[in-house]
């Protein structure tokens, strides 16, 4: 009975020192990741995109703050910010310090579930389950309009179904976004239609990378489509996929450069921050993303 006893313990302290490097170390250890992507016309100077996400930002997050802010030592040449940057109804002057170096650079961004509803806990196992939108009667509402109208005023594109192209280091580059897939607000209709040709590149921008948004995307031939949400997995199996994705991708493309045709690529950033009522990560370091942009072969 005491080896039971024994390895019941040696069980609980593992697990305990799993929360503890998850909740302490690993959810605040940022960093940054580096992919190249072969989408660019032929003949095209590269392009260099700082891909962030989910950053999950509240008032007192003073470290990521300043580490969002150092981001603008990477000089890209373009910025995409593909949602659920806030947390906290009052974080709207912090977010906008923290990003102010980085709205030296041309940029886009869409919101995310999370930037309409103020989050709240929720029983973990719901994230194996569809999420239903009536659930959200009665939450308490983001200021997400307020918050948009500041990154707007301050130089960056508001991308929701939108479709546009912007000059990126002097070239025309095709952008094109919806409003927040997991919520059900994503009205691809509004942004289809064939891609600008006439374009370097065309990228597709959503906050949930969602396989019928990506093969829409794919349909009207853009070469790249950026996207955030599913945090990677948060907690993943340790040199193994992620155990939930939360939308409807596969787990083993819940974060990270993919394929998907034969001709477009996607990126899903596991963002930096985590719901506050769920403050670990494990396997899956936080992370912003900086994607060097090649000509196709």
């Amino acid at each position: 009975m005491s080896r039971v006893w024994r390895s019941a313990g040696l069980v609980a302290a593992a697990g305990a020192g799993a929360l503890a490097y998850g909740g302490l170390i690993e959810r605040n250890w940022f960093t940054l990741r580096r992919f190249t992507a072969q989408v660019l016309d032929p003949g095209t100077s590269a392009l260099r995109v700082l891909h962030v996400s989910d950053l999950h930002l509240t008032a007192d997050q003073k470290r990521k703050q300043a580490w969002i802010s150092d981001l603008a030592r990477l000089k890209p040449d373009l910025v995409v910010n593909t949602g659920d940057t806030s947390s906290d109804p009052d974080a709207i002057p912090a977010i906008m310090s923290a990003l102010g170096p980085l709205f030296e650079f041309p940029g886009v961004f869409v919101p995310g579930n999370n930037d309409y509803y103020v989050p709240k806990a929720k029983n973990p196992v719901r994230y194996f389950l569809p999420d239903k939108v009536g659930t959200l009667h009665g939450r308490l509402r983001m200021p997400w309009d307020e918050l948009a109208a500041e990154m707007s005023s301050a130089g960056w594109l508001d991308l929701t179904h939108v479709r546009t192209q912007l000059r990126v280091n002097g070239l025309p580059v095709a952008l094109a976004g919806t409003d927040d897939p997991h919520l059900g607000r994503a009205r691809y209709d509004k942004i289809a239609g064939r891609a600008d040709r006439n374009a370097v590149v065309r990228i597709g921008v959503i906050h949930s990378p969602e396989p019928r948004l990506l093969t829409r995307f794919a349909a009207d031939a853009y070469d790249l489509v950026l996207a955030g949400h599913t945090h990677g997995g948060q907690i993943r199996v340790p040199f193994g996929p992620a155990i939930v994705t939360n939308c409807g991708i596969d787990v083993h493309r819940a974060r990270w450069l993919h394929a998907w045709d034969d001709h477009m690529w996607f990126n899903v950033c596991a963002g930096l921050g985590t719901n506050p009522f769920l403050p670990i990560r494990f396997g899956c370091r936080p992370e912003a993303v900086l994607l060097t942009l090649l000509p196709r072969a």
